[in-house]
């Protein structure tokens, strides 16, 4: 049975970070970037999918302001995929946002002009859970690898 839980534990959001991104070197690399988001997730939210006691997925929330807040990172083992795991911890990334009054949650990806067939899913995956494109940058990791910028509306905007 898969679960779905709040990790508040700096020691354990490490350990689950190296697991699940080490073995899924098609979206994250190198490993010293992996040990330093090991280190950098501790001070996140963090959500993780669990099937019994195996972890099988997490993701981690950057805060940026009063209003939104960022995927900064979102994995799910290759062979848990389909499952509908992604949309679960999706679903508690939204209900955080709404606990804590965030309009917009955010999400940088590799954008489909670079030909890399597993961002294709991953693009999919975040347009099904309405996810929208806003723009492509090509100075926030390189030319090569060009990040497409992603929001979700959580809530409407209100004038104060």
């Amino acid at each position: 049975m898969i679960t779905i839980e709040k990790v508040e534990n700096l020691d354990e959001k490490t350990r689950i970070t190296l697991e699940v991104m080490n073995a899924l070197p098609e979206w994250f690399s190198p490993p010293e970037d992996i040990v330093n988001k090991s280190v950098i997730h501790r001070e996140y939210p963090f959500i993780a999918a669990f099937d019994g006691d195996k972890t099988v997925g997490f993701a981690a929330l950057k805060i940026h302001n009063e209003y939104t807040a960022d995927i900064y990172n979102f994995g799910v083992l290759r062979e848990y995929h389909r499952m509908g795991i992604g949309h679960r911890l999706m679903e508690v990334c939204v209900q955080y946002c709404k606990e804590n009054n965030y309009k917009f949650l955010t999400v940088k990806t590799l954008d489909e002009s670079a030909v890399y067939e597993p961002y294709n899913g991953t693009r999919a995956f975040y347009r099904k859970e309405g996810f929208y494109p806003l723009e492509v940058f090509t100075c926030v990791w390189d030319e090569e690898n060009p990040c497409l910028f992603m929001v979700k509306v959580i809530s409407e905007m209100t004038e104060p």
